[in-house]
This record gives C-alpha cells, structure tokens and sequence, in this order.
C-alpha cells in the first residue's frame, strides 16, 4: 500500500487563465479512505484525473508513496480506477472483464482465475461469473467494476462518482459495502462526490473543493463541528446549517429579540460590527413566545420519529429562511408564529467580510 501526497498541484485548461485546481496541499495517509467532495465544476474530478494521470499537471507535484508520479504514464502508476459509467465490456463475461487487466499484464490463467474467484467472494459476484453485464443489474454492475479494480491488487484505488447511476435505496446499501470493503483490504482510496451526506458516511478524512481551491480537509465530526468557513459550514450538513447576517453585541450576536451568545474575544476579530450566525438545524429550541428569533412556519415534512420545519424571519429588514429539526409527531403547523433560539455551545460565527470562521485571537507568547 502507499501515501498519496499532492504538493500544490495545478491544472490550467488550454484556453485558461483560471486553475481548474489550484496549487491543492493533500497528505493521504497508508489505507485512508479521502473523500473529495465540492459542487459540480469546483475541481474534485479534475484532482482524481490528475492523481490517475488522465490530466496534466501544470505546476507542483503527485507522489505515490515516495515516488513522484507527475510525469508517469497511467498505466506505470500501481492505481486502479472506477469510473461513474462502469465501462464493462459487454461481450465478456464477469470473470472475463475482472480478470481482462491481469491478461493484458501477461498474469498466467491460474493466478488470474484464482485472483478473479477471490475477488467475487468478496463482492459476493460467485454465482455470477458466468453473465454477460446486460443480464446485471445496475448494482451488480458496479460491483464487477469495483471487481475488476480489487484484482489488480493496486497500491491506489481511485473512485469518481461511481454510486451516482444508482438509484437512492441502492446507494446507500452499495456505498456501505464499498466503505466496509475498503477497510478490509486496507487500500488507500481517493473518493469523488458532490452528495455529502456520501461524504460523511464513508469517508475517514473530507476535502472540501470550491473553485479549484481547497477550503478544508478534516474528518467528518470535524468537519461539522468546525466549519473552516461560510461555505463548508453551508455545504457540509443536510439540512444545511441556518446562516444569516447578524449585528455584534455586547454578549455574542443579536439573535431576532436575543442573543446567540459567543465569546467576547471571538466577536471583537470580526471585521466591521456584523457577524455571521450560524445554527444546525437540529441546535434550533423552538417555544410558542418569549426572547428569540420569531418565525412564521411555511411547511412541516414529517419523517416518522423526526421531522424538518421550514420557516422564514426577517432579519435586518431581510427575508432568512430558517429550517429547525422538530418532533415527528408533536410540531407546530404551516402557519404558525413561533420563536427559536439557539443552543449556546453550539453558535458558530463567521467573518461576515471574509466568510472566515471567526476565532480567539491567538496570545503573544511571554517577552513579546
């Protein structure tokens, strides 16, 4: 097995100005499972092309191990990719295209069925062998794709979008087969998604992309406790977190008729006497009258044990929507006036300039 390490790696398109990726610091560590998520367009497909050698890189560099790989044709690097479109061959059969890479190596026909059969064990593929694709199902599919990857026996696996033709029931069951295949073979993996809840269920550490550029990397509870700023704590979550503009007083940040307290020494290194205020949904109290945030509901979804209300203030003479996770059962109804207030320990607070998460400022050390 091996590290994967990108050292500002670059990609520029011909006809460009702008980097697709934009000098990315990553270190993934021996049998890490890395997932790269971001909206459609910020680079994480761009970086797992460039990482498989499918793109050049224009400035820095990739290693693979100690190895520096930038410059390596695909084929010499040890990884193995899945691609969102399985890319069978539709006139072999299963065990035809899982062994197809180990006959082109030269891989004689013993070691290749023992390695083929030992795969499908594990994918649970056995009865299949014999198929051709089109007698699969799409679930099925990917998993003679992952197959095909896990007897090449690489040193990296590199996975782009591969649950997304999949249908909902079927991601989540296939992306915690993957995720729980992954640890016991201990390879590392590179991941690429835009649906983050994928990203929070499978991966050990997340690298959150937004234009090319690199926003945060942390593992999941990270990641949604410590949003580096406005963007990863909007995106990381579902639903997402409640973010508005608000005015800084004396004891944290104006919160409708209270306050959503914060640390004196966090609000006084924001720029200007405004603030972000965000709040997860479900870090929303919800009362009937009293000091907060008043909130006329617009609708309920129900999801048994749980449910989301989605509402809407006005803040600054500016329409907020607002969503608070309620009781499934017992919950206001569309129409209501209510009133939220956040849970203390959980108010975070960004720059409302810079989109910065706002912090303590660090002390000087003694004699400074």
């Amino acid at each position: 097995m091996a590290t994967v390490t990108f050292d500002k790696a670059t990609r520029i398109y011909p006809g460009s100005t702008k980097p697709a990726v934009d000098a990315i610091d990553i270190e993934v560590a021996d049998g890490e499972f890395l997932v790269l998520v971001g909206p459609s367009g910020c680079g994480k497909s761009t970086t797992l092309r460039m990482l498989a050698g499918l793109e050049e890189v224009n400035d820095g560099h990739i290693y693979i191990g100690d190895r520096d790989v930038t410059d390596v044709p695909p084929k010499d690097r040890d990884i193995a990719m899945v691609f969102q479109n399985y890319a069978l061959y539709p006139h072999m059969t299963v065990a035809e295209n899982m062994g197809f890479a180990l006959k082109i190596q030269g891989v004689n026909k013993e070691e290749r069925a023992q390695r083929v059969l030992e795969a499908a064990q594990l994918l649970d593929l056995e009865p299949y062998l014999g198929r051709k694709p089109k007698a699969l199902s799409g679930g099925q599919r990917q998993r003679v794709a992952m197959g095909r990857a896990i007897v090449r026996q690489p040193q990296v696996f590199l996975m782009d979008e591969p649950l997304s033709n999949l249908d909902a029931k079927l991601r989540v069951q296939t992306r915690t087969q993957i995720a729980s295949l992954q640890r016991r073979l201990g390879v590392t993996t590179v991941y690429v998604t835009h649906d983050q809840t994928e990203a929070l269920t499978m991966g050990d550490r997340i690298a959150v992309l937004k234009d090319g550029v690199l926003q945060q990397v942390g593992t999941p509870r990270d990641l949604y406790e410590s949003p580096s700023n406005v963007f990863v704590a909007g995106f990381i979550g579902s639903p997402a977190m409640n973010l508005f503009t608000t005015k800084i007083v004396s004891d944290g940040l104006q919160f409708g008729t209270g306050v959503a307290k914060v640390d004196r020494d966090v609000v006084a290194s924001a720029t200007g006497g405004t603030a972000t205020v965000g709040i997860r949904p479900e870090d929303l109290q919800i009362k009937s009258s009293g000091e907060g945030l008043p909130v006329e509901v617009d609708v309920v979804e129900e999801l048994g044990a749980d449910g989301y209300l989605y509402g809407h203030a006005e803040v600054d003479g500016q329409r907020v929507d607002i969503v608070a996770r309620v009781d499934g059962r017992k919950h206001p109804n569309a129409g209501e006036k209510i009133v939220v207030t956040p849970v203390p320990q959980h108010v975070h607070a960004f720059d409302s300039e810079s989109g910065e998460r706002l912090t303590k400022p660090v002390s000087a050390p003694a004699g400074v």
